[in-house]
């Protein structure tokens, strides 16, 4: 197989979460369990990190891998999704998993999960921890997909638990309020070992501090760090929240004996982004007009990304928007200034609203604009209509950042 035939396989014999929603979500462990005894139990005895939370996750995560690796640790690091490339989801010491790795690894154990008939995700989550055992990572900083509690990254027994905020997201799985999501989110919370909860509503704080009780494991508040942190290469005043998590964790890391200085401190969040190639996060694209691209796409992160939007000067404000169709778009709708100028779009990929039925919705909430097929088209329009003064702002979904970072 080629690296494109691979690809292929992964993407079209596998059920995709990203691509297909529902149909690719697996309710339990089973699985998981399963595919990582075929793979010889590679979680068995990796040092890690493990990182759940409703956003904010790949912040913190590649905060406290940078610092680790400038510390000179051997890191691993597992996110998802990937933007731009599907190496994007494994990487050690800030590099992408080979090309032949990936095909070689699919080769090898296809016919041994066959029956088993696991997901994208769950290939994934087997591929990265297969690859860290392989490569001898000291530690590796693993990023959950949807949740915690059912997350087939939840095999691990980590040196520290660490949980960023809660909102609504993912409510069909999760559940439909703050408390309900905090106990899938919280499920990641292991007995005896250590957990960090990043700035986060009461309701759901109370909730995780309860289980932690339960487990014996040791509560840090991240909430009660000091502002004075290293300024970082990730843009964005909601970033301080993910900066206060990545500190909290990486104290919580050196009270069990892991060497960390003050110079890799400062250095991983000077170099955070670039150290682990972090994209999408607050990301300038261009300037004369403006351009910024944030993978915010919920409620609780589009509000922070209009937020921060006050502290820029510009004549006109155009948004480029798509979202995925089996998400309940009144909530992030809501969040959306009415002064703006729309351009209404779809990702490629089948989860995707229609544009014209996004529309439809924003207009109730006073949001105007054109609709546009593809982001391509969508993106082109905005820099053709925008002033050298004006403000483009990309964002609504992972999958529409994708196309333009």
């Amino acid at each position: 197989m080629t690296y494109e035939q691979t690809l292929e396989y992964l993407f079209t014999q596998l059920p995709v979460y990203q691509r297909q929603g529902a149909a690719a979500y697996k309710p339990d462990l089973s699985k998981t369990e399963a595919l990582m005894g075929l793979l010889g139990h590679p979680e068995r005895g990796l040092k890690c990190i493990h990182i759940a939370g409703t956003n904010g996750k790949g912040s913190v995560s590649s905060l406290v891998a940078s610092v680790l690796q400038h510390q000179g640790y051997k890191v691993g690091l597992y996110t998802s999704p990937h933007l731009k490339d599907f190496r994007e989801r494994i990487r050690i010491g800030g590099q992408k998993v080979p090309h032949d790795w990936v095909v070689d690894f699919v080769a090898t154990h296809k016919e041994d999960w066959k029956d088993l008939q696991p997901s994208f995700f769950e290939i994934t989550v087997g591929m990265a921890f297969r690859y860290f055992r392989d490569e001898q990572v000291d530690i590796a900083v693993l990023e959950t997909g949807l949740g915690g509690r059912l997350d087939s990254t939840n095999v691990v027994l980590p040196e520290v638990s660490v949980i960023t905020n809660i909102g609504l997201d993912h409510t069909p799985f999760l559940g439909e309020t703050i408390p309900l999501i905090a106990r899938e989110k919280g499920g990641i919370i292991k007995p005896n070992t250590p957990v960090v909860l990043g700035p986060m509503l009461t309701e759901a704080q109370e909730v995780l501090v309860t289980m932690a009780s339960v487990q014996n494991a040791a509560v840090t508040d991240a909430g009660a760090i000091e502002d004075q942190l290293p300024e970082s290469d990730l843009i964005g005043s909601y970033q301080k929240d993910n900066k206060k998590t990545a500190m909290a964790a990486l104290k919580v890391l050196k009270g069990r004996g892991w060497d960390l200085g003050f110079e890799a401190v400062v250095n991983g969040f000077a170099t955070a982004a670039k150290t682990t190639g972090l994209l999408g996060r607050w990301q300038k694209l261009g300037s004369e007009p403006t351009i910024i691209a944030d993978c915010a796409h919920n409620p609780d992160g589009i509000r922070q990304a209009m937020a921060q939007l006050d502290g820029y000067r510009y004549a006109g404000l155009h948004i480029v928007v798509g979202v995925v169709g089996d998400k309940n778009p009144e909530r992030l709708l809501r969040e959306l200034p009415r002064s703006a100028n729309y351009y209404f779009t779809r990702a490629d990929i089948p989860r995707a609203m229609d544009p014209e039925d996004l529309a439809e919705a924003a207009a109730y909430h006073g949001l105007r604009g054109e609709t546009y097929d593809t982001v391509k088209s969508a993106y082109a329009a905005a820099r053709l209509y925008a002033e050298k003064d004006d403000l483009i702002f990309v964002g609504g979904s992972i999958f529409v950042v994708a196309e333009v970072v």
